[in-house]
């Protein structure tokens, strides 16, 4: 059985549903609110790229390695990025959450907070992670402070650590939650989407 299944996940302001070539159209439209895949720290599909990101993303998954989601808004039913548990380790047991974007529109409205609690319950709780990863460009200062927020830690660096399509050097920053500290970070983040705790 893979692992993790396939899941849909839901909140309050955000579902998160399997990534599907039926999807394209949307995230389309929202990849070009703020054309994001001008930004050079980060890899994110132009809108002519879109459908083969998500062939290689649906590929990923059919290999076990990947768990690729579409976001949408609850409340709307727009279209709002992707996200994904990826780099899968079944034997050890953790995940990272990575490869994640939203629409301009989408950003700062508290939809990132709450898409992160429903990965992590899952995680933890479901996949009984024993830690779950998240990585970033050094540079990506505004996805080192959303991580942070989180309540995630630093790992390290990894030094020139990718060639990204450019041809540059990456430096990424590692952080992680540990299984032990989840019960604190998920009353955090409980807290700061308003969701009552159990």
């Amino acid at each position: 059985m893979t692992w993790p299944a396939p899941i849909e996940l839901t909140g309050g302001l955000a579902r998160l549903e399997l990534l599907s070539h039926n999807h394209a159209p949307g995230l389309i439209e929202a990849v070009e609110d703020g054309k994001l895949w001008q930004l050079w720290y980060t890899s994110i599909p132009a809108p002519d790229k879109m459908e083969s990101e998500i062939t290689r993303r649906l590929k990923l998954h059919s290999e076990g390695k990947m768990l690729p989601f579409t976001i949408f808004n609850q409340k709307t039913g727009q279209t709002v990025g992707m996200t994904t548990y990826m780099n899968v380790d079944p034997m050890h047991r953790r995940v990272e959450i990575g490869a994640t974007w939203y629409r301009q529109s989408a950003q700062r409205s508290g939809i990132n907070t709450e898409c992160k609690l429903l990965l992590l319950t899952h995680a933890f709780e479901t996949l009984n992670c024993i830690a779950v990863e998240f990585r970033t460009h050094f540079f990506n200062h505004q996805s080192r402070r959303a991580i942070e927020r989180l309540g995630a830690k630093q790992d390290g660096i990894l030094r020139s650590h990718m060639v990204t399509a450019s041809g540059m050097l990456r430096d990424t920053v590692v952080y992680s939650i540990i299984a032990a500290e989840w019960p604190t970070v998920r009353q955090h983040l409980q807290f700061l989407t308003k969701i009552p705790s159990p």
